[in-house]
Formats: C-alpha cells, structure tokens, sequence
C-alpha cells in the first residue's frame, strides 16, 4: 500500500496494478462517487490522490461483506460509522444464515425419508415458521383441545411452556420431528381424542380425587417394568401367566385411586385406559423432547395395550 504522506498522483491503471482491482471496477466505482479523482491530466484522464488505495481497500471490504453503495457513499462521507453498519450487516448475515442452516436440515430430512416434492415443500413451509408462529400452533392446538375444561390451570401452563422450539440449526432429525408434530396437532382427530381423554381425566377426578403426582409416576414406572416385561417375553395377556402381573398393576392402580380392586374397579380402569390408550398421545411428547434436543421419555404405550388386552381378556 502506497505511503499515505506521498503526494504521488495516480492513475486508474497505476491504481489497477497496485490493488488489484480491475481498472473497470476502479472506474464504476469512481462514476459512483465512492472515489472521487483528486485532478486530471491535460487530456481529461482522472488522477487520484495518496489516500485512493487505502479509500479502494475500505470500499472492497464492504462490498465483500454486501453492503450497498450508497450506504458506502455515507460512510466515505462519515454520515454514518463503520462500527454502526457492520452490526446491521452482521444481524443481515445471522439471518441468512440461519435460513441457509434450516434449508440445509429440511433437505437433509427430505433425503432421509425419500419425501416426495408435495411433502417437502410442506416439510419446509412448517420448518420455515418463525417461533412465534410455532408457539402459536401449539397454542391453538391446546385451546381447541382442553377449552372448557377442567383440567387445572397448573396442567396447561405446563402445556404451554413446554412448547418445542426449534434451534436455530436443526438436525435434519428435529426438522423431521417439528414437521410431524406439527402434522399432528392440526390433525382433528388427534384434537378429538386428546379432548375425551383430558374430559374423562376430568372425571375421573372427581369421583376419585386427584391422584399424589409421586405415587402416580411409581405406578406408571411399574406399568411400563412389569407389563413392558410380559410384553417384551411374548406372555399372551389372556394366559394363565398373566394373571399375576394384571393382579398387581390392578391392586397398584387401586390403592392410586383409593378404592377396592375387584371387577367393578378392574372394569372401571379399563375404561380409562382405552380413554387414554391412544398412542399418539406419547407421540406428542417424543417428538417435542426431539424438537427441543432432549432425549425422550422411555415409551409407556405397549405396556397399556398389554394391560388393556389383559384387563378386556378377564
């Protein structure tokens, strides 16, 4: 770079050869006042002052990095900082790159379960939404679902602050997760059936009371070893063999209730548990622990069914 107390005047082939820059790029930007010439020739050629490079190196750079020339004519003209335009540019480029980093998942998962041109260009309409966008899915999804009832105030602000949000550079499986969760609550029969199933929990309520939430989880644990454990070994729940198990999860699931076990309450759970017994429901929670990057909860849906089959069988 030229000494800046040389006095030298130059010419925008001199300035060509000692920036690099072509001698067309030199004079667009000359004719756009970004580098005005400092004096001419006797012929009319343009001539530039010592601070033409170090002016050419300024403009480059904040060309590199997409800013416009008029922006670059005021910063030249100090109207506005460098430090001022490049925090705008910067918030400019975040932006892109996140939309580049979600296009690249969206693709990622469409490769990955061999989507179709209509499903991927859902896939990237859902994944595309913004966070307030997503909440609001879920938001609506829960209004429809649980509206009118009374499921406790402490429930649905669980709901809603456990809305998945999807990060800023997803993994092709949290794109894939986000689109079918998305999927999912819209769907009207998933709607319908999450409502009966709050609507008979809040029954259930009331003639039992509500259930200790510590005691509740220790009987779905017990569920999900015992039931999961006959399921896993093949024990047909209509066996002889399976009699002991259905006998503890029943007397397990009675003194939860604080009732009696005996068939009018084995009739009265299995009722509940064909309620609640869909196993979309458990898909909601897997895929928002995936979209939000948590590992999911191990399932509980193929010890209900056992159970239920069990309970229908006797």
């Amino acid at each position: 770079m030229a000494d800046m107390d040389d006095d030298t005047l130059r010419s925008i082939g001199e300035l060509a050869g000692l920036t690099g820059l072509t001698v067309k790029t030199i004079r667009f930007w000359s004719d756009a006042g970004l580098l005005p010439p400092a004096d001419r020739t006797p012929a009319g050629y343009r001539l530039y002052g010592p601070d033409a490079p170090a002016r050419l190196a300024l403009v480059r750079t904040l060309r590199d990095l997409g800013v416009d020339l008029a922006t670059i004519r005021r910063v030249l003209a100090r109207e506005v900082g460098v430090a001022e335009i490049a925090a705008v540019h910067a918030e400019a480029l975040d932006v892109q790159i996140r939309t580049l980093q979600l296009r690249r998942a969206v693709l990622r998962a469409a490769a990955g379960r061999g989507s179709t041109p209509e499903e991927m260009e859902l896939m990237h309409k859902l994944a595309k939404l913004s966070d307030r966008e997503r909440t609001g899915l879920i938001n609506d999804f829960v209004d429809q679902a649980f509206e009118g009832l009374d499921v406790g105030p402490e429930f649905l602000a669980g709901l809603r602050a456990a809305v998945p949000r999807l990060p800023d550079d997803p993994t092709a499986e949290q794109v894939d997760a986000w689109v079918e969760l998305a999927e999912l609550v819209q769907d009207a029969d998933f709607r319908a059936g999450v409502r009966r199933a709050a609507a008979d929990q809040a029954e259930s309520r009331e003639q039992v009371g509500e259930p200790d939430q510590v005691a509740a989880a220790r009987v779905a644990g017990l569920l999900r070893e015992r039931a999961g454990a006959a399921r896993a070994a093949g024990v047909d729940p209509a066996s002889a063999a399976a009699r002991p198990v259905v006998d503890e999860l029943a007397d397990a699931y009675a003194r939860l209730a604080g009732r009696a076990d005996g068939p009018e309450f084995r009739a009265w759970l299995l009722e509940r548990l064909e309620v609640a017994a869909d196993s979309r429901y458990e898909r909601y929670w897997h895929l928002a622990a995936v979209v939000g990057g948590q590992s999911p909860a191990p399932a509980l849906a193929p010890a209900v069914e056992w159970l239920v089959s069990a309970l229908r069988s006797a």
